[in-house]
């Protein structure tokens, strides 16, 4: 069943290269990308997507604030963290939001973190 999928990253380069490795498995899916929090949330109001990646580290309204308006949102979104950023201080955050992510991978961005977040679903 094709899914929707979400991509909200600052870096332009990091959402083609997420859109291009799902798109790899998922040749059917459909993929949207946000730079911000507040796109983010404009385009999951319209689309309602299964799966959503978020960068932590964004201008204006960073990931987990985001999250936790995206998890408002679109309850039945499944929420994934790619950052550069994992240390200790990181994943206790994540945790804190008592929001259930399917994964939290490191960038930089890479087939096996994709592919970690997909078999999170």
């Amino acid at each position: 069943m094709a899914k929707t999928v979400l991509i909200v990253d600052d870096s332009a380069l990091s959402r083609m290269l997420i859109r291009k490795l799902i798109l790899e498995s998922h040749p059917d899916w459909q993929i949207l990308e946000a730079p911000d929090g507040e796109a983010a949330l404009t385009m999951a109001h319209a689309r309602s997507p299964d799966l959503i990646t978020l960068d932590i580290n964004m201008p204006g309204m960073g990931g987990l604030d985001a999250a936790v308006a995206l998890k408002q949102q679109c309850p039945s979104a499944k929420l994934a963290v790619m950052t550069a950023n994992i240390q200790d201080s990181v994943r206790q955050k994540v945790q804190a939001l008592g929001i259930f992510f399917v994964a939290l991978v490191e960038k930089p961005v890479t087939r096996e973190g994709v592919d970690k977040i997909l078999f999170g679903l």
